[in-house]
């Protein structure tokens, strides 16, 4: 099983920094590159315990859909979403906040198994894993750009 961590300090308060994490709008955002858009389940606002949403994206050229549910949900220190259906064997998602004395500290876990036996060992270490890692990079820098300049206030985050 392959395993991504990414931390990423933000300056801003935890809650806001939660809150988009978990925001399907941002979420779209962030992914404008693969065409990303929910089609089922929660398909705006913020997402929460036992909810899930079905995405479509182009990845490698391919539509592809995949649906995830949250799984774990400790406001505002933890969310963990797991895929219920699509392209990986199974994934599984660990979004962390600290609160730190400038902000909050953002702690991604993101761990992946590939479908295809061998095969998928062999896209994992050629490019699937430097993939997944540029997307939840883009997608974090995106978070962080938001929660401290102020554009959080563009999305409706008042569903806690």
């Amino acid at each position: 099983m392959a395993k991504i961590k990414l931390t990423t300090e933000i300056v801003a308060d935890i809650d806001i920094v939660f809150d988009l994490s978990r925001s399907i709008d941002l979420h779209k955002i962030s992914t404008e590159q693969t065409n990303e858009t929910a089609i089922a389940g929660k398909t705006s606002g913020l997402i929460g315990m036992n909810e899930s949403v079905t995405w479509r994206a182009k990845h490698f050229g391919i539509y592809q859909r995949l649906t995830s549910k949250i799984t774990a949900f400790e406001r505002p220190n933890l969310f963990v979403d797991e895929m219920v259906k699509g392209a990986f064997k199974s994934f599984r998602h660990e979004h962390h906040f600290t609160k730190l004395e400038a902000g909050t500290l953002m702690t991604d876990y993101f761990y992946y198994e590939s479908p295809l036996g061998v095969l998928g060992k062999v896209a994992d270490k050629l490019f699937l894993l430097n993939y997944m890692t540029d997307l939840l990079t883009e997608r974090n820098r995106i978070v962080k750009d938001f929660a401290e300049s102020g554009k959080w206030k563009q999305l409706v985050l008042t569903d806690a």
